[in-house]
C-alpha cells in the first residue's frame, strides 16, 4: 500500500506550487503519492511539465471551481 499525502498549495502564485511540490516530492519514498491542490491557472501546465521532468507519475487530474488538484506518484 502506497503512502499519500496533501499538499494544500492555494493561495500560492508561480512558481511557489512547482517549487513547494518539488520540495515535498524529494521527502517521500518511491511509489509515494502526493495530492497537490492549488488555485494558480499555471499549475495545470507546470505541475505535469514537472512531473515529466522528474520522472514522477502525473495519475490524476482535476481542474474544478478554480481549483486544480493533482494526484502524483514519486518515480
Amino acid at each position: 500500500m502506497s503512502e499519500e499525502r496533501i499538499l494544500d498549495l492555494r493561495g500560492l502564485k508561480c512558481p511557489l506550487p512547482v517549487m513547494k511540490t518539488r520540495k515535498a516530492m524529494a521527502r517521500l519514498a518511491p511509489g509515494a503519492r502526493l495530492v497537490v491542490e492549488t488555485t494558480d491557472p499555471m499549475a495545470a501546465i507546470d505541475i505535469p511539465h514537472f512531473c515529466n521532468e522528474a520522472g514522477h507519475r502525473l495519475l490524476a487530474r482535476d481542474l474544478e471551481a478554480g481549483v486544480g488538484r493533482f494526484v502524483i506518484e514519486k518515480g
